[in-house]
């Protein structure tokens, strides 16, 4: 059997002009976890990276911890297929009609815009945020122009089989992406429903890692949302 690591990107710059790379607490969260893993002496026989910057920056971060103890860390591969999903657009272009017909999401969007502080700011986005991606899953919205859940489900699936095909017996592999396609990889593993999926995208941790075992045949959740690395809730962060 083999092992395969999924690790969600460290923290990334919410609410900021550049979402798209790494908060301080980001960098240290990648730090950590590149430590935990040269202690242990972890050998990754592939690296993948999805093609966020936040998902390189994860990887290189770790990488650095390898080098700096002395091991070798494999030159990461980019996997475009575990890429997050599109709900950046899915939120921009169908929450102006949902806040004309729907009360409990305008009411979060309300909230949202005269929140006081960043945490309280956070907390009704990720509210809308769910609500509006939940009908989007569900086929309730309808967006001809953005990638839909069933085809990003199957490209992250395509992207797995075609990354494991060439896996030799007993390798150990790493792809740094997002909660959206690590929550696919353990519904083909469960045989969760989209719903129970989408659930498990919310459920991820920052630069946690999940580990799967897999054959030619066979793909089994070993571990889900894993984080020994990160000690103290300062370095506990889901956005």
């Amino acid at each position: 059997m083999g092992r395969l690591f999924l690790i969600r990107h460290a923290q990334a710059s919410f609410l900021s002009s550049n979402y798209d790379q790494l908060s301080r607490v980001g960098e240290t969260q990648a730090h950590l976890l590149g430590e935990y893993w040269a202690r242990r002496k972890m050998v990754f026989h592939r690296v993948c990276v999805g093609p966020a910057m936040r998902h390189l920056r994860t990887a290189q971060l770790v990488e650095e911890a390898y080098r700096k103890n002395g091991l070798p860390f494999a030159e990461p591969i980019l996997l475009r297929e575990f890429d997050e999903f599109q709900g950046d657009a899915v939120l921009a272009q169908s929450l102006p009609q949902l806040l004309a017909q729907n009360p409990e999401i305008r009411e979060w969007h309300e909230a949202m815009q005269r929140a006081g502080s960043e945490s309280e700011k956070r907390i009704n986005f990720q509210r809308v945020f769910e609500a509006v991606t939940s009908l989007w899953v569900n086929g309730e919205i309808s967006l001809g122009n953005v990638e839909s859940w069933m085809d990003f489900c199957a490209r992250v699936n395509r992207g797995l089989t075609n990354s494991l095909a060439g896996s030799q017996k007993g390798e150990t592999v790493a792809i740094f992406t997002s909660g959206g396609p690590i929550a696919v990889v353990v519904q083909l593993a469960l045989h969760l429903s989209a719903r129970n999926t989408l659930q498990m995208v919310w459920m991820s941790r920052n630069c946690a890692f999940s580990e799967f075992l897999f054959s030619r045949d066979r793909l089994t959740l070993s571990s889900f949302n894993s984080f020994p690395h990160l000690d103290g809730d300062s370095l506990l962060t889901y956005r």
